[in-house]
């Protein structure tokens, strides 16, 4: 059985800490409308590396009952004078008492392999192939790993110890814009520009304000650092006159920023009224003040810092 060439399909490969089973369920319902364990199967086209989570993406060429099947099938492929590599993806639905040994894997990825028309390539193929066993069907198809872009934006010119984490940020833009077509979308509380930095790798057009102007200096430079065009400005979210589809929230809560109650409903309040959309970072309950200001929340997470928990962030999706 061949891909529907007018409805591409992919496979989706997770992983995750057991502290991240939260946050990672909230991405995935924003990214692809379901969360699952470690595979997801899609029509939507999502770049891997988008996501701190997903560790590659399967476009899928040919399904079957087996491996033989798959091997039947991969007979059709043109490569054009491009070498390849066959991978067997470890990460699959499997139970553990049918789980595939090492001389296994490596036997289907030559079965498969020696019944491609092409050069093989071990060390740096054009093209990698992956097959992977997912709810009783094999699949087949070129295999895109993810690069973790976020990793190398863990150190930065200006941080502070109470900023989110590059991964976290990550989830969090997707979260906030799953699709950034034509989206619009502020950072009225910036800090050092952690959010703004990881919408703005991945292309996705972002305002970043503050009223701090130390912080906004910070994420000034963090962009810069990175090679990045963006835009932080030194406005409080009371003077923000603009209107943008979704406003990212982390609230002040740090030695450069402390947020009273009142403060804090304020910034809401305001996110209200120039967003029509917030995702909000916070470590308190304010699931009254967002309702009182106008907001529904849609739904929500848990990022948690470490296996122990010791420290938790509430992502709330607000519409």
């Amino acid at each position: 059985m061949t891909q529907n060439e007018a409805q591409p399909e992919y496979l989706y490969t997770y992983a995750h800490g057991l502290e991240e089973d939260s946050l990672c369920g909230l991405e995935q319902r924003a990214l692809f409308g379901e969360e699952s364990d470690n595979l997801i199967r899609s029509t939507k086209s999502i770049d891997p590396s988008r996501s701190p989570f997903i560790k590659g993406r399967l476009s899928i060429l040919y399904t079957g009952d087996n491996v033989e099947s798959i091997s039947k099938q991969v007979e059709q492929i043109e490569l054009h004078d491009q070498t390849f590599k066959v991978l067997y993806l470890k990460i699959n639905d499997l139970s553990n008492d049918q789980k595939i040994e090492f001389a296994e894997r490596r036997e289907i990825e030559r079965e498969i392999g020696w019944n491609i028309i092409g050069e093989a390539d071990m060390h740096n193929p054009d093209i990698l192939f992956g097959i992977v066993p997912f709810q009783g069907r094999w699949y087949f198809g070129a295999y895109l790993e993810s690069e973790s872009v976020w990793l190398h934006h863990v150190k930065k010119p200006q941080e502070y110890s109470t900023a989110l984490s590059t991964r976290l940020a990550r989830a969090v833009v997707n979260i906030a814009v799953p699709d950034p077509t034509g989206v619009s979308v502020i950072d009225p509380c910036c800090g050092i520009g952690t959010v703004l930095v990881e919408a703005l790798s991945m292309n996705i057009p972002i305002i970043g304000s503050d009223r701090n102007p130390l912080v906004v200096k910070g994420a000034r430079e963090n962009i810069v650092h990175f090679d990045y065009q963006g835009q932080a400005e030194v406005k409080d979210i009371a003077d923000e006159q603009g209107h943008y589809d979704v406003a990212i929230v982390d609230m002040p809560y740090n030695i450069y920023s402390r947020a009273t109650a009142e403060e804090q409903y304020t910034i809401i309040k305001h996110a209200r009224r120039i967003a029509d959309k917030m995702v909000i970072l916070t470590i308190e309950d304010m699931d009254e003040m967002i309702l009182k200001a106008g907001f529904t929340i849609v739904d929500r997470g848990v990022a948690n810092k470490g296996v122990k928990a010791l420290f938790s962030r509430q992502v709330l999706v607000c519409e």
